[in-house]
């Protein structure tokens, strides 16, 4: 997708070892993907229930197991654009 997208995207990946740290970095479950620090599901912000889990999305498709990959590009192409 960044080859797409003309551009290489720094990934970070954040150790969520207990609830107590969930709860504190807002962590929904595995996988959750943030855009500059912003969930990329749409319906995220109105979720509250932060723990160590898997994570279900539902999108267009019905309820998966990954985010939508229209979220993530979307996300990056709005970062980009913020950025520049």
């Amino acid at each position: 997708m960044s080859r797409e997208l003309g551009f290489e995207p720094e990934l970070r990946l954040v150790n969520v070892p207990d609830d107590e740290t969930a709860a504190r970095v807002r962590f929904l479950g595995s996988p959750t993907i943030r855009v500059g620090g912003v969930d990329v599901d749409p319906r995220s912000e109105e979720r509250s229930d932060y723990a160590l889990s898997c994570r279900l999305f539902q999108t267009e498709a019905g309820i998966v197991g990954q985010p939508d990959e229209r979220w993530v590009r979307e996300a990056l192409l709005r970062e980009v654009g913020a950025a520049g």
